[in-house]
């Protein structure tokens, strides 16, 4: 067992419960009570939960990798994406962003990648 990618893995869970619970009222709220269409209200929706789903996947994913070392090239797409995904929280960030420093999404995103890339090498 690779206990770096056991630590990814709970990482990717806490994103999941953060993004569907608590990050889904807040976000959503502030989209229901917008001007916005309809359809556009929809489609935030829909791109929200794509994305905790992605976290799901990640979880399930880095935990499977860490008990069968046989699969380790499925953990490269996960590294790769929560490190990109960290590094577009960052330069948001550094842009006209930065109430998104109060967020965890780079910061959870970055573990993952950081935990899973240490399980791999």
């Amino acid at each position: 067992m690779n206990w770096y990618l056991v630590t990814g893995a709970p990482i990717s869970l806490v994103g999941v419960l953060f993004h569907d619970a608590a990050g889904q009222k807040k976000y959503m709220g502030n989209i229901y009570k917008s001007a916005m269409q309809e359809l556009t209200k929809s489609l935030s929706l829909v791109s929200w939960h794509i994305f905790t789903i992605f976290l799901f996947i990640s979880a399930l994913t880095l935990f499977s990798t860490s008990y069968n070392p046989k699969l380790a090239m499925a953990a490269y797409p996960i590294i790769g994406v929560n490190l990109l995904g960290s590094l577009l929280f960052i330069f948001v960030v550094l842009g006209q962003h930065k109430v998104l420093l109060k967020t965890p999404g780079a910061y959870l995103m970055g573990s993952a990648a950081l935990f899973s890339s240490l399980g791999i090498l």
